[in-house]
């Protein structure tokens, strides 16, 4: 989808993505036009279609609305498809379906003229009509996975799927949102805050919808849809955290057992805890390249802004500084393997003590699997270095 040269500018596009909305797209373009009308702005309805065959194209056409074809399915493609095609500075976007006032936009026009470039709608402030969330929605779904956004990308937003919004066209544009589906709205919220846009909230009124067909959405594949985004795009969170933890109770764990058992009032903790704290200390160590390796292509391919402290550092951690801490780990590691195979002779590869020896075969076998984790690592990242200098 691409601009129209030949239709003139104005200040405010309201784009509704459409799929078989004929029961409640004409009340929704009325009440936007006598909100333009109402206001004196200059403005436009657009109907984003995303292969209604139930009439909607004819019945928004004949209400008023520009409509505008998008093939590619999806709530993100429809959006994205009237967004492009918008020819408004500013732009709202609401659902077809009645259950937002269309013709109470005011606040979010009036934050927008202040500089704001991201308006969100907040239904939990604005209240949430009987009817019109179903509770699952209301008290797990929305509060989890808005809490979730606030607490990985440091946001300020209290509804993050809320579906009326306004924003400036140009400045959505640049984030180059990419998801097609119902997770295009927490991918909005997510890259204007990581970019730093300005945000804020105006209250909204969710009513329950005019459709008497069931909704589109479907609560726990997109509710999962929502959260792998915020996953994926938090390489902190999903990889970087766990891994610190991962890697600091086992790196403690080791430390404490190498000498001996310790023993907390009737509990030993012996070679066993140490070989889980081995375990624990390989997955951190994993899960923490993981996380650079994630931070380091996101950046690089614009997936994620890149952020001067952690961005400078990855750029200067070449493969060789990697592959001299790898080959130190695994040099030691082997050692410590050969020398357990020496004392071992010493018996005549007879019987050995069990719990002494794994004592020194455990940190051993540790640290040459980490030292071998560092270096595939190592050569992973110059591999991504490759491969987006190639692209660029």
């Amino acid at each position: 989808m691409v601009d129209d040269p030949n239709l003139p500018p104005c200040e405010l596009s309201v784009i509704m993505p459409c799929l078989n909305e004929a029961e409640t797209v004409a009340v929704c373009i009325d009440k936007a036009l006598a909100f333009l009308h109402r206001t004196a702005i200059t403005g436009e309805v657009v109907v984003a279609d995303n292969g209604s065959s139930d009439g909607s194209q004819a019945i928004a056409t004949a209400h008023g609305a520009r409509v505008v074809q998008v093939p590619a399915k999806g709530y993100g493609s429809a959006l994205m498809g009237g967004i492009h095609a918008a020819r408004g500075r500013y732009v709202i976007i609401g659902d077809a379906d009645d259950s937002y006032d269309f013709s109470a936009l005011d606040p979010f026009v009036e934050q927008l003229r202040a500089g704001h470039s991201l308006v969100m709608g907040n239904r939990f402030l604005g209240g949430i009509l009987p009817g019109a969330m179903p509770p699952l929605h209301r008290y797990l779904g929305n509060p989890v996975l808005s809490g979730i956004g606030r607490a990985f990308f440091r946001s300020a937003i209290g509804d993050f799927h809320c579906g009326l919004r306004g924003f400036d066209r140009d400045a959505i544009l640049a984030l180059d949102l990419r998801t097609t589906g119902m997770e295009f709205a927490s991918e909005m919220v997510v890259k204007a805050t990581l970019h730093r846009l300005r945000i804020t909230e105006v209250p909204t009124v969710l009513h329950r919808d005019g459709r008497s067909r069931p909704p589109h959405l479907r609560s726990w594949r997109d509710g999962w849809r929502h959260l792998r985004f915020l996953l994926l795009y938090s390489p902190r969170w999903l990889f970087y955290y766990p891994g610190l933890a991962f890697a600091g109770i086992g790196l403690l764990g080791m430390l404490l057992l190498i000498p001996g058992p310790v023993t907390v009032g009737h509990i030993v903790f012996d070679i066993h805890t140490l070989l889980l704290s081995g375990a624990a200390l390989i997955l951190g160590v994993q899960a923490v390249g993981l996380a650079g390796l994630a931070r380091h292509y996101a950046a690089r391919t614009g997936l994620l802004p890149k952020r001067p402290g952690v961005s400078s550092l990855l750029e200067r951690i070449s493969l060789e500084h990697l592959l001299v801490v790898a080959l130190l780990c695994i040099v030691g590691g082997i050692g410590g393997i050969l020398f357990s195979v020496y004392l071992w002779g010493k018996t005549t590869f007879g019987p050995l003590d069990a719990s002494q020896m794994m004592r020194l075969l455990v940190p051993a076998t540790v640290l040459t699997i980490v030292g071998f984790q560092i270096g595939f690592t190592a050569f992973f990242k110059s591999l991504l270095d490759l491969e987006t200098h190639g692209r660029s």
